[in-house]
């Protein structure tokens, strides 16, 4: 017998080799039917796969990430074996199981194009399989085996693959006519697979080398229900509309430039002042919470990122170094700000007395994309982090990395990004080599994470395998009001890089002791955050944050100056406004300006130049009257009060 604990902390006893399938079975059919994955001591499994020892577990249902991870992975395979089928000869890269659905990257044979025009074809394919209630079997191999079938096959990403793997840790999934190197999990079978759609087609250098053959990734998404298929469709088009891209051009936001490179935004100016409303913002919470502004340089010198380890491990995904007229110095675009400040609080001796040190630097970082890669403002080759580093004492360790989460959810709070939840990465203790540092500071780091949680009653969970190089870390995933997920914000806790700088202080002993460090950007980028908040918002920004809140529209040339005289009066007044002095129909600068989702449009004719008026029109809502320039202005401040009163910060 082995001894099984629910996630309750509830134990039962049940017989060596049982199944989660079994185990679900046996607490009610309705669950066994319901539950597409399990986690075995926080290792996802097969529901079908025996448990030959004493275990944690946790079962997975569809509203489970880790239940959705396994129904897409399945969905890869049951594409791939309608791929082999309408394509025979088909070579097969990677296909994994992704945020929302699942790709395949293949090599079709005899010269054969895949394009959207297929995939109808191929879904009907996978609808057939599907029905055929094919099970998934999973097969552990020797690496002699597995590189033998697959040369026997003259597959070569596969041998590849293979060729990389330890002996003893290679396992192959089954299903139906079609066999793929895999680790799993998988679903028992096929049946639960209802409803296919096949997305787009799109090209993908094998291993992401640009230098490498060009593959076809076909994307695609599979339910339980046909139901939920439709209204994911339906979300699709809704955030067609919201496309940070589409917005960021029509509210004349950002732009790209073939000329200036790929992956480098150019704020316009309407961006631009949101940009910095943002950049204003946050510098008063960190002043309040006792941040000290720095400034670093966009170079530093390769020797610099050797010593943090950073050039180590992304060497390859940095622009090259440059190199001066003095012999051997090489300089590179900075990829991150972390080595810099570790600099900055070295420049001097500190106390425990001082600590902590909290160094804040809104820095531009570079770090090189493969041009598949980018995507309007969410992926680019130069970004601005909201970045702060906190050197502190071992003992002011949980005390500070909560007052970040404060300023993370008094952020969110701010925005509007009321759904949001919480994911501890810790490093996986299978695989140890990847990561720098001594395990007793990764225990220490990762403890000290895990009890500020439980102290903030933060909803989280846990996953291992996804920590920094450094250290562990807390990251905060928001949903939008299309219910998509997003990353925004992390909080690290790093040991390492105090150790490779060789930080100290000086203790109440009166010796040198290591500060712990704290990475954290609660915005991430202000580049995929502004894109982020594009779209949550559909460019329709709250007044606080509106590039522009008010704009004049005289009617005719007659009111051209009392309409200079509203604006001077409302830009005295602190309200972000603009005039709309071309010679157009008043119908027409109605219209371009909703467009622009101005907030505020105030148009003046004769009457209200009279009378010291406007008439007022809010974006989207219609008139809302004629007021005089004081009463308009004091209901935009009492709106800005209370939009801005989740600023409050209680330190």
């Amino acid at each position: 017998m082995i001894k099984i604990t629910f996630p309750d902390g509830k134990t039962k006893e049940y017989p060596e080799g049982i199944t989660g399938k079994e185990i679900a079975a046996g607490i009610h059919p309705a669950l066994a039917k319901e539950v597409l994955s399990i986690s075995v001591n926080g290792e996802i499994w097969d529901l079908t796969r025996p448990i030959t020892g004493d275990a944690a577990i946790r079962l997975h249902k569809w509203e489970d990430e880790e239940g959705k991870h396994a129904f897409w992975h399945s969905s890869a395979h049951l594409m791939a074996e309608a791929l082999e089928i309408l394509y025979p000869g088909t070579k097969f890269g990677i296909g994994p199981a992704i945020e929302n659905g699942f790709y395949y990257d293949v090599d079709p044979a005899g010269g054969k194009v895949i394009t959207e025009a297929d995939l109808p074809e191929i879904e009907k394919k996978m609808q057939e399989l599907a029905r055929e209630k094919q099970t998934f079997r999973r097969e552990e191999i020797s690496k002699k085996d597995a590189l033998q079938l697959y040369r026997e096959k003259g597959d070569e990403y596969k041998v590849e693959l293979i060729s990389e793997l330890e002996d003893g840790t290679i396992t192959l999934y089954r299903s139906g006519h079609f066999t793929d190197l895999c680790r799993g999990p998988h679903l028992p079978d096929t049946s639960p697979i209802k409803a296919i759609k096949l997305l787009n087609v799109a090209g993908a250098y094998w291993r992401g080398d640009e230098k490498r053959k060009q593959l076809t990734r076909i994307y695609g998404i599979t339910f339980p229900k046909q139901k939920m298929l439709d209204e994911y469709l339906e979300m699709l088009e809704k955030a067609k509309e919201r496309d940070h891209r589409k917005l960021g051009k029509e509210l004349e936001l950002f732009t790209f430039s073939q000329k200036v490179g790929q992956g480098l935004p150019l704020w316009l100016p309407r961006g631009a002042r949101l940009r910095d409303k943002l950049v204003d913002f946050l510098r008063k919470v960190q002043d309040i919470y006792g941040y000290d502004p720095v400034v670093t340089p966009h170079i530093g010198h390769k020797d610099l990122y050797i010593t943090s380890g950073h050039y180590d491990k992304y060497g390859k995904d940095s622009f090259r170094p440059m190199k001066t007229p003095q012999e051997g110095e090489e300089f590179m675009l900075k990829p991150m700000n972390c080595p810099h400040h570790c600099e900055i609080y070295k420049s001097k001796p500190h106390s425990y007395r001082d600590l902590p040190v909290r160094l804040a630097e809104f820095g531009t970082v570079y770090r090189y994309e493969m041009s598949g890669e980018l995507h309007g403002l969410t992926r680019v080759r130069g970004f601005t982090q909201d970045d702060a580093h906190i050197f502190c004492r071992p003992d002011q360790l949980k005390e500070e990395f909560i007052k970040v989460i404060d300023i993370v959810f008094l952020i969110f709070n701010s925005l509007g990004f009321e759904d949001y939840d919480a994911q501890i990465s810790l490093r996986d203790p299978a695989d140890t080599e990847k990561y720098i540092g001594s395990d007793e500071n990764w225990e220490r780091a990762e403890q000290a994470i895990i009890e500020a949680c439980a102290e903030k009653k933060l909803k989280t969970r846990t996953v291992r395998g996804e920590a920094a190089f450094y250290g562990p870390k807390l990251d905060f995933m928001v949903r939008d009001v299309l219910g998509r997920k997003w990353q925004l914000g992390t909080i690290q806790v790093d040991y390492n890089l105090p150790e490779r700088f060789e930080l100290e202080y000086i203790g109440a002993d009166d010796q040198r002791h290591r500060p712990v460090m704290i990475h954290r950007a609660p915005f991430g980028s202000l580049e995929r955050f502004v894109s982020i908040l594009i779209e949550h918002t559909g460019g329709k920004f709250p007044l606080w944050l509106a590039p522009d809140q008010a704009i004049v529209l005289p009617i005719s040339e007659k009111t051209q100056d009392y309409a200079k005289k509203v604006l001077y009066f409302l830009n005295n007044s602190d309200i972000r406004t603009l005039i709309d002095n071309r010679n157009e129909k008043i119908g027409r600068k109605i219209r371009d300006n909703e467009l622009l989702k101005i907030p505020y449009l105030l148009i003046v004719g004769e009457k209200e130049a009279e009378s010291g008026t406007v008439s007022v029109r809010r974006q989207g809502e219609g008139d809302q009257g004629v007021m005089s320039l004081e009463a308009f202005a004091g209901l935009v401040k009492e709106e800005i009060r209370k939009q801005t009163a989740a600023h409050t910060v209680n330190v």
